[in-house]
């Protein structure tokens, strides 16, 4: 870490991935942090920050080694199991701070001596006793499958005959009773039933007759609203599917497809219009939603389709340790290894992470949000013909206001009271007039003194001025500078570079 990356770290405020200490209290309460940060998703603590407000102060020679040497004592006898963390110094200003990273832990859930569980909850952490919080810290280090878990009150008769017959023809070329062994057996070593004989989860989804009467959460809410808001009063259709994974796959694949457009997009008059949405990317998002969701969160996966977008609101966040990034390169790291199983088998699922690339790829423009604090991930896809007639509304509203005489001197002398810019928001705004669609990352690179962290802190108080906006989508959007205060104070610059994917 440089020393311009500790100001910066210390000037944003704590939060689930960052602690300030102003020295190492204690091995007990140093422990219960280091714990926290092992069961949530790993961060980092900086000594010699003053706890709560990151003001500076820093570490003595002789406080720099007695942190780093109880530091590795707590994380080593402290904590079970043992967790291994990595330490640096950096100087400012004459004074040393400790920092400390903790990395996401694979062998959850830790605990203290005392045999408590924390968890980060904002910046803060708190002691963990719910049996659901314990299975989703074993789910999240795969010692927990919630999808081979047996469902009280099914057996063998609340499956659909036929669904189940077909499913073990494709898959197998023979019906369960043609087995050598019984019907039994092999629905339990197929992890259709568990020892007891009740369905699994899994079993449920796929092959009951009724999944719903047993787990009522497991649906889709399906909304499509008026406008572009979800606290619309008023909507044109609204629906709860149903059904076994496959059949809500199918009835939300077909109910999608009624509420877009299919524009004519030059093909002839007695074509059928292209669907505005490629059915790739409709298919492969609710087959990710159906087969990936978190099933110890009790709520139904969401469709929500608006006059701009769509969105799939999935409850369960990316499991610890996979990043958007990673899903987008297709590495597949399934957290319901038989939803996965049993999807391969019955839809076009393949399970081999390839289904988000081929998204990316469609040329929709498509947003991947993880919301790990509501425990959500969300896929935001906008819709090409909202855009064209936005552009078009746009372009006449132009026309309109062409023609309208204004008092230029009166318009002039209209004063509006803004907010004072430092000097690194008016060069991101500069950057970003000059280059619209350019990332964070360009203009972190281009600036070359603030990390990429301290661009989105940035803009995103420039979004709150009214400095800054931003249309469309990640893909196809871009910035919109509304307005920079002069500074003839500030210095002048070189032209910044080109980001490299315009």
């Amino acid at each position: 870490m440089t020393e311009q990356e500790l100001l910066e770290l210390c000037s944003l405020g704590e939060s689930t991935t960052v602690q300030y200490k102003l020295e190492f209290t204690t091995q007990k309460q140093i422990a219960e942090e280091l714990v926290a940060f092992a069961n949530t998703r790993g961060g980092v603590i900086v000594f010699g920050a003053e706890d709560k407000t990151g003001r500076m102060v820093g570490l003595t020679f002789e406080q720099v080694q007695y942190t780093s040497r109880e530091l590795g004592t707590t994380a080593n006898d402290f904590v079970r199991p043992v967790i291994y963390i990595e330490t640096e110094t950096v100087k400012h200003e004459g004074m040393v701070y400790v920092v400390a990273y903790v990395k996401n832990g694979a062998y959850k859930p830790y605990k203290d001596l005392s045999g408590n569980i924390w968890v980060k909850q904002g910046a803060d952490k708190r002691r963990i006793t719910e049996n659901v919080e314990i299975r989703r810290l074993l789910q999240n280090s795969r010692q927990y499958q919630a999808d081979a878990d047996g469902v009280e009150g099914t057996s063998e008769n609340d499956i659909d005959t036929k669904t189940l017959d077909d499913y073990f023809k494709n898959v197998f070329n023979k019906r369960p009773d043609e087995f050598k062994v019984s019907v039994g057996a092999v629905l339990k070593n197929a992890h259709i039933t568990d020892e007891l004989g009740r369905l699994t989860v899994a079993g449920l989804l796929f092959f009951a007759k009724d999944p719903q009467q047993f787990l009522p959460q497991h649906c889709i809410k399906a909304v499509w609203f008026y406008g572009n808001h979800i606290g619309g009063t008023e909507y044109r259709d609204s629906r709860d599917i149903t059904g076994t994974i496959p059949e809500m796959y199918d009835e939300a694949i077909r109910w999608l497809k009624s509420c877009l457009k299919r524009p004519q997009n030059g093909q002839s008059f007695n074509s059928i219009g292209e669907l505005e949405i490629s059915e790739v990317v409709l298919e492969e998002l609710v087959q990710n939603a159906l087969v990936h969701l978190d099933l110890l969160k009790p709520a139904a996966i969401r469709l929500l389709v608006f006059d701009d977008r769509i969105e799939i609101v999935n409850p369960g966040c990316l499991p610890d340790g996979q990043t958007i990034e990673e899903v987008m390169l297709g590495n597949s790291d399934p957290r319901n290894m038989l939803l996965a199983q049993f999807g391969s088998n019955t839809m076009p699922y393949r399970g081999l992470g390839s289904g988000i690339p081929r998204v990316m790829a469609s040329g929709c423009d498509v947003e991947l949000i993880d919301r790990p604090d509501g425990n959500q991930f969300i896929a935001r896809v906008w819709r090409t013909t909202q855009k064209n007639e936005d552009t078009t509304q746009k372009a006449n509203k132009e026309l309109i206001s062409a023609t309208q005489k204004e008092d230029v001197t009166t318009q002039k002398s209209k004063v509006t009271t803004r907010k004072p810019l430092n000097t690194t928001q008016k060069r991101i705004l500069d950057y970003l007039k000059d280059y619209p669609k350019a990332t964070r990352q360009n203009v972190a690179d281009a600036l070359g003194n603030i990390t990429v962290n301290g661009v989105k802190f940035n803009i995103g108080l420039l979004q709150q001025y009214g400095a800054l906006e931003r249309k469309g989508g990640r893909k196809n959007g871009e910035w919109v500078v509304i307005w920079r205060d002069v500074d003839d104070n500030v210095p002048s610059t070189e032209p910044l570079p080109l980001p490299t994917n315009c």
